[in-house]
C-alpha cells in the first residue's frame, strides 16, 4: 500500500486497509500471522501467531521461521505512513533471541510514537539517511516475553536514496518501458562456446 493513498482515506479505513493489505498479502498470510489491530494513526500494529498445525515444529512449539517473519514490514509501513511520499524505508538487518518455547497464541505489538518520529525528521534535516533499531517482543496471553526480535530500518530521503543507488529516478520511482533494458555485462576470460 502506498502512503499517499492511505493518505486519502478516512483514519477509519486507513487502519482498516492495512490490516486487510497485511492479512491478504500471500508472503505474510504464509507465516501464520495475522494482524488483529491497527490504531487509527497508524502508530501502532497488533500481530498475533497463533499455535497451530501451520505453524508449529516438530516438537509442537511455535516455529521460529514465523516467529521471526511475523515482525517483517510493520515498522517500515508505519515509518512510510508518517514521513509520507519523500522518503523510503527499507528493513536492513535483523536477529531473534528465542527465550522460551511458545505453545499457546504469541503476541507482537509494534508501536511508533510522535517523540520517535520527531528524532527521525530531525536528523534527517540534518543527514540524508539513518538507521533505527527497533526491538518487538513477542508475549503470551500472561505477559511472559518467549521470543525477542531486534530489527534495524533504514530511513533515506527518495532523491539521495536513488542518486546513491546508482538510479537516477525522479522522487516518484516511476519506470518506463526503456528502462527495462537489459544491462550489458561485463567480459569474463571465457569467449562463450569455445571452452577457454
Amino acid at each position: 500500500m502506498k502512503p499517499a493513498w492511505l493518505a486519502r482515506l478516512s483514519p477509519t479505513w486507513r487502519a482498516r486497509m492495512v490490516r486487510l493489505g497485511f492479512n491478504f498479502h500471500p508472503a505474510f498470510r504464509g507465516t501464520g500471522g495475522r494482524v488483529v489491530h491497527v490504531a487509527r494513526d497508524l502508530r501502532h500494529i497488533r500481530i498475533a501467531l497463533p499455535c497451530s498445525w501451520k505453524t508449529k515444529n516438530i516438537v509442537g512449539s511455535l516455529y521460529g521461521g514465523s516467529l521471526f517473519a511475523i515482525t517483517d514490514g510493520a515498522h517500515p509501513m508505519m515509518l512510510m505512513a508518517a514521513l509520507g511520499e519523500a522518503y523510503v524505508v527499507w528493513d536492513k538487518s535483523a536477529s531473534i533471541r528465542y527465550r522460551k518455547p511458545g505453545y499457546t497464541t504469541l503476541y507482537a505489538d509494534f508501536s511508533i510514537d510522535e517523540a520517535e518520529l520527531a528524532c527521525i525528521r530531525e536528523q534527517l534535516l540534518r543527514h540524508p539517511e539513518l538507521e533505527r533499531t527497533y526491538t518487538i517482543e513477542l508475549k503470551d496471553g500472561h505477559g511472559t516475553v518467549h521470543t525477542v526480535v531486534e530489527r534495524t530500518v533504514y530511513i533515506a530521503e527518495k532523491n539521495y536514496y536513488w542518486k546513491k543507488s546508482g538510479g537516477d529516478k525522479d522522487a516518484d520511482n516511476t519506470l518506463d518501458p526503456g528502462d527495462l533494458q537489459p544491462r550489458p555485462q561485463p567480459a569474463t576470460g571465457l569467449q562463450h562456446g569455445t571452452g577457454t
